[in-house]
């Protein structure tokens, strides 16, 4: 009796996966390419909100981490580090998009490295969407650091844009922005710069 009792002891431990260590929570990373960096995963259960502050007034959204926990993460990491205080929107195109988020400020630049959020097939690029900017060569959903905000009532682009998040407050500052720039180049027609970018919950 003694010697079956303490096999299923045995059993039972060995189901449980050795106690505490089965119970430690596996830490979600995200794959990088290019410059070597980490950066904490934001908490899908929290929610978390981006406030751009501008030369011509303040918009905030919410963070999309659902669909894009790797590319709200590396948002976050980088507004955290003052990554794009006084960056500009490089890119203006009415009743399309505003871009911004360049280092270099005319749509070459980014943060050394990329992450990937496959967008879902159904989204939808509409007013007051953010999501971010890539190459036309670079896989659907590769983002660095560059962000658009879509101005116009449907933007008419497919799922391949990594999803930031959606405009909260001040969208009128966004659609003041969108009439400042020029439909043939699609340049600025006024300076418009981030002062600061804070991500908070």
């Amino acid at each position: 009796m003694r010697i079956a009792t303490a096999v299923l002891l045995v059993l039972l431990t060995a189901g449980c996966g050795g106690g505490k260590k089965a119970m430690a929570p596996t830490r979600q990373t995200c794959p990088v390419t290019g410059m070597q960096v980490s950066f904490p995963i934001l908490s899908s259960a929290k929610t978390y909100t981006a406030t751009v502050q501008t030369n011509l007034g303040t918009f905030a959204f919410a963070l999309d981490v659902k669909d894009s926990p790797c590319t709200t993460s590396s948002f976050a990491q980088l507004a955290r580090k003052r990554f794009f205080d006084g960056l500009i929107f490089h890119r203006i195109v009415p009743d399309f998009v505003i871009q911004g988020g360049d280092p270099n400020g005319n749509g070459s630049g980014g943060p050394g490295y990329t992450v990937v959020d496959t967008p879902p097939s159904d989204a939808r690029y509409v007013r007051g969407v953010v999501a971010m900017a890539k190459t036309g060569t670079e896989p659907p959903g590769t983002s660095g650091s560059q962000f658009f905000v879509v101005t116009g009532a449907d933007a008419g682009l497919q799922p391949d844009y990594a999803l930031l998040g959606k405009i909260t407050r001040g969208l009128a500052v966004v659609e003041r922005i969108g009439r400042l720039g020029n439909p043939q180049n699609e340049q600025p027609t006024r300076r418009v710069v981030i002062q600061h970018l804070t991500v908070t919950t």
